[in-house]
């Protein structure tokens, strides 16, 4: 399968004054098509700061990342942020609903952003919910819903523009370990159906393994071996 995200060498340190903090350690990893990968590793130990920086959310102190072929360090901000609402999908802890808006406008608004009609925006997003089980819910505000209901717009969200690959900080981490297993379940076959790659930052141990492979981090390095769910272990 092709690669659709690849990192080289990433290094990240924060400068504060004269005050410099490492955070990540020459980080190398690929991302394959439709492969679902989780990045263990404890609070602080580099792997939010990892995730935003293969969404472009963040830059590297030095290093690259290259997603379908491109280089996220030679791209203009527009041209970052169009490839962000073209072809990635972000699902965070905490949902990030706009509260003010129904579901569907909610699930819509990517759509929106990249020009589609109002129309054509709003028959995708209300066939994306219907996808994860809120046909019943379209109208209603974020206020109104569940904790697990407000996940699966976010979900919904994400995957509406049918992106190459979905990045995931601790999807699950706000919700009940019922709830969570649903939502997981949810993500892998939607994921599944349309050949997304999955990468999913959590300390979840549990969530983790139901991965196709797992990747650690600790104190910004990448561990030399990584573990799939079968429990056998292979190189990143």
């Amino acid at each position: 399968m092709q690669d659709v995200l690849i990192c080289r060498n990433i290094n990240k340190t924060y400068q504060d004054g004269s005050n410099a903090t490492p955070v990540l350690h020459d980080i190398s990893l690929s991302i394959k098509a439709g492969e679902h990968v989780a990045i263990l590793g404890s609070s602080g130990s580099g792997k939010s700061t990892l995730l935003h920086i293969l969404g472009g959310l963040d830059k590297p102190s030095n290093g690259e990342v290259e997603f379908n072929g491109k280089s996220l360090g030679q791209l203009s901000g527009n041209a970052l942020a169009k490839l962000r609402n073209d072809e990635m999908g972000f699902i965070y802890q905490f949902h990030h609903l706009l509260g003010e808006f129904t579901a569907l406008e909610n699930v819509a608004m990517p759509l929106r952003i990249r020009g589609v009609s109002t129309k054509e925006a709003h028959s995708k997003a209300q066939a994306m919910l219907e996808e994860v089980g809120l046909s019943h819910r379209v109208n209603h505000l974020p206020s109104t819903m569940s904790g697990g209901e407000r996940q699966r717009v976010a979900i919904a969200r994400a995957l509406v523009t049918e992106p190459s690959v979905v990045l995931a900080d601790e999807p699950t981490g706000n919700l009940d370990d019922s709830t969570g297993a649903q939502i997981y379940k949810l993500l892998t076959s939607l994921s599944e159906k349309k050949n997304t790659a999955f990468v999913v930052v959590t300390h979840d141990i549990a969530l983790a393994g139901k991965m196709d492979r797992v990747l650690k981090i600790k104190d910004g390095r990448l561990a030399n071996e990584a573990m799939s769910k079968e429990g056998q272990y292979a190189r990143p």
